[in-house]
């Protein structure tokens, strides 16, 4: 069993960065493909970013693509999603999720219903 725990949201102002944690419980987080996505609000959860379970392959959404990174660290649990240059569009909550699927281990998938553990979300807002 994993859990996720994000942390690190708030307020920020356009063209302002924030960085976003996930802290997982689970000796086989590291094993695991990682994204993040958000939902805001009256819109549909839609993908950010995404990592594999070493770190070697990454994907973007075209509109973070430049200005978010994804990066994880599986000595120490975490996975970060490091954003710059926010927009007031980026108001959403985010989600850390897992992927357990062994196919997804090496590439990693874009879509939210492949992901099996989500985290409580957390929420960025455009204070602009």
């Amino acid at each position: 069993q994993v859990q996720l725990v994000e942390s690190g949201g708030g307020l920020v102002q356009a063209g302002g960065s924030l960085r976003l944690s996930c802290a997982a419980s689970g000796r086989t987080f590291s094993m695991y493909a990682m994204g993040w996505f958000r939902q805001a609000p009256g819109k549909e959860r839609e993908f950010v970013a995404a990592i594999s379970w070493r770190g070697g392959t990454t994907y973007y959404a075209d509109s973070v693509k430049g200005r978010f990174t994804i990066s994880r660290d599986n000595a120490k649990n975490p996975v970060y999603l490091q954003m710059n240059s926010l927009k007031p569009e980026n108001t959403a909550v985010y989600y850390c999720a897992a992927d357990n699927a062994y196919s997804s281990r090496y590439d990693p998938d874009k879509r939210p219903a492949y992901y099996n553990y989500w985290g409580q979300g957390n929420q960025v807002t455009d204070s602009s």
